[in-house]
């Protein structure tokens, strides 16, 4: 009778643990709801993702970005059901520019700088900035004609990023930096001014059909 009595009073108690493990989409309304969903539903194609609307111009993304914090888009196929749930929505600041990186670890820092008055002078005499990256620079973006992309703060090399948000340049003004600890050496066109863009992130459920 003792354990029979036990059982009732741990029931509510089993039952409730149990309710609180498992958040239901519909009580997710922020990033630590959905980060909760995620740890009850475990699921390889779950996850949150965000959309940004410069970086992603897809249909999809076209359609989240205009629902409010909250709504959903379902899309279906003959397997299962995706459902994207937007959880949060801002506007943050990003930052664009153009950049040349000269390497002195080989030729020596004289060389690097002299080089790089050599390619302001072809900038200045109407050389195309992207055709002169594309030319002389060593870095990975090199080939996009030196374009970062937009970015936010944290994204980039500090020092170079610092560079990049000083907010004392003019647009289309040429900027020379130096990162003499790492033989670096920069040229930097700032091709676009800070702006605000729209970003989203949205719980992402994928369910299989029976």
């Amino acid at each position: 009778m003792k354990r029979l009595l036990l059982v009732f009073l741990l029931f509510p108690i089993i039952l409730s643990a149990q309710e609180s493990a498992t958040i239901s989409l519909d009580s997710v309304t922020d990033i630590l709801k959905a980060e909760e969903y995620l740890k009850s539903h475990k699921s390889r194609g779950n996850k949150l993702i965000t959309f940004n609307e410069e970086k992603h111009k897809t249909n999809l993304a076209a359609d989240l970005l205009k629902l409010p914090v909250g709504g959903k888009k379902t899309i279906e196929n003959e397997v299962e059901k995706t459902t994207y749930k937007v959880v949060e929505k801002e506007n943050i600041m990003h930052y664009r520019a153009s950049y040349i990186l000269l390497e002195s670890k080989k030729n020596g820092a004289d060389k690097a700088v002299s080089l790089r008055n050599k390619i302001t002078t072809e900038y200045n005499n109407g050389y195309p900035f992207d055709f002169l990256a594309k030319k002389y620079s060593v870095a990975k973006n090199a080939t996009r004609g030196g374009d970062t992309g937009w970015f936010i703060k944290g994204e980039k090399d500090i020092l170079l990023e610092i560079a990049i948000t000083d907010e004392s340049h003019d647009l289309n003004s040429i900027i020379s930096y130096d990162d003499t600890e790492k033989s670096l050496y920069y040229i930097i066109l700032k091709s676009y001014l800070p702006k605000e863009i729209k970003e989203i992130k949205a719980l992402k459920i994928v369910e299989r059909k029976d």
